[in-house]
């Protein structure tokens, strides 16, 4: 096992590994666009990862290559905010090692050879994936374990938000980190409460697939920053920071008044979240009680609240290229009313999550590859393992 990251390893720093480590994509469940307004997620590890082979080089800097990519160097005595790195791998490796540095651990050097199928750009965050990656490096390599999974997704989130220039929420990054199926509430985003849930999707006859739908998420920051600034729109409204805090029956109560200050689309967007969030709560009690059907049944009511309501699907004056709302009519169509398909992760581009009856995965993959190109929709297993060193 891992006999080419071995090899690979040895080729690249002429000398052998010494560990192994290795962190998980994640899928979103449930909660669209939750986390960042301090709400529920529920999220899971997916069988897709990050590995990287290791060793100390005895110097003071980390090295990272990522295979198919130019060799990362990163000094340990510079590990400051730099804004030209904005949106590099180089940021994200000084940000988890800024992170702990500041809590008091004292780094040394090492390289790392990476390899991943964790796809960019797939909405399976190979970026959180990377980060944990790194953050349960050090954590193993310099750190005695101190720190627990969900502190080490608060360093990945932390090097995301601050080094990276992302202001992304903590869900990717913990789900990674812990592994399994997690329901997570957010309401203390410092100390959020995960829960791990024993639920056994391949046992139910459905296959867990993410669906690419070919569009191009790089010019949509804006896009994406859009969401949580109206919902905080609305937050502010009621004098609050994140719509968590705010009374959903006041806000129903007072909704002319704040469609006058917010707008008609940041108000859709904060009752989505009250929907969706609430939600969450009961998609882990249908999972508890194993009543799969009313688990997907509430997959389809996220997916269409996140196209009505949140409206993530399609960018802002797009026509001509419309990509997820055509993958999400064309799985819809596929499916005829059994299973489930729902946005998945930011929107706007990226992917798609379906759960189709395995009966009909051939014809489904078969039929989605057609239109949207082959390896478009990807099979998927849960993946037990969050962040861990694996030799």
């Amino acid at each position: 096992m891992y006999e080419h990251l071995k090899q690979a390893f040895q080729d690249t720093f002429s000398r052998p590994y010494e560990h192994i480590f290795s962190a998980p994509g994640r899928t979103e469940l449930g909660g669209n666009h939750t986390d960042h307004q301090r709400g529920r997620v529920l999220a899971a590890a997916v069988d897709l990862r990050t590995d990287a082979a290791v060793a100390l080089n005895g110097e003071n800097c980390i090295r990272v290559l990522s295979e198919g990519y130019p060799l990362c160097e990163v000094s340990l005595d510079d590990l400051f905010v730099d804004t030209a790195e904005f949106g590099t791998t180089k940021a994200l490796i000084r940000g988890v090692a800024a992170a702990f540095q500041q809590r008091g651990c004292i780094l040394r050097g090492f390289d790392a050879y990476c390899v991943s199928n964790v796809l960019p750009g797939s909405g399976l965050s190979s970026s959180a994936a990377f980060e944990v990656l790194i953050g349960t490096i050090i954590n193993h390599l310099f750190f005695k374990n101190t720190l627990s999974a969900v502190e080490i997704a608060q360093i990945g989130q932390y090097a995301e938000n601050v080094y990276f220039g992302k202001p992304c929420g903590l869900m990717d990054q913990t789900a990674s980190s812990v592994g399994a199926i997690i329901g997570i509430d957010f309401l203390d985003p410092a100390k959020p409460v995960v829960e791990r849930i024993d639920f056994d999707f391949a046992s139910c006859g459905y296959a867990l697939c993410i669906i690419d739908s070919g569009a191009d998420h790089a010019a949509l920051t804006h896009e994406y920053a859009a969401i949580p600034d109206e919902m905080k729109a609305v937050a502010a409204f009621f004098g609050k920071e994140v719509l968590r805090d705010v009374d959903e029956n006041e806000f129903y109560a007072r909704i002319k008044e704040v469609r006058a200050a917010a707008g008609d689309r940041a108000v859709l967007r904060a009752m989505h979240f009250f929907d969706d969030n609430r939600r969450v709560q009961e998609q882990v009690a249908a999972l508890k009680s194993d009543d799969f059907e009313r688990f997907l049944a509430l997959s389809n009511e996220s997916g269409r609240s996140s196209w009505l309501y949140l409206q993530n699907v399609v960018p802002t004056g797009a026509t001509a290229h419309q990509d997820m709302a055509l993958a999400l009519a064309l799985t819809q169509k596929l499916l005829g009313g059994k299973g489930a398909v729902r946005v998945h992760g930011g929107g706007f581009a990226g992917t798609l999550q379906a759960f189709v009856p395995k009966d009909m995965l051939v014809s489904f993959k078969t039929a989605i590859e057609a239109t949207l190109g082959e390896g478009a929709c990807h099979v998927l297993s849960i993946d037990p393992n969050g962040g861990v060193m694996a030799e």
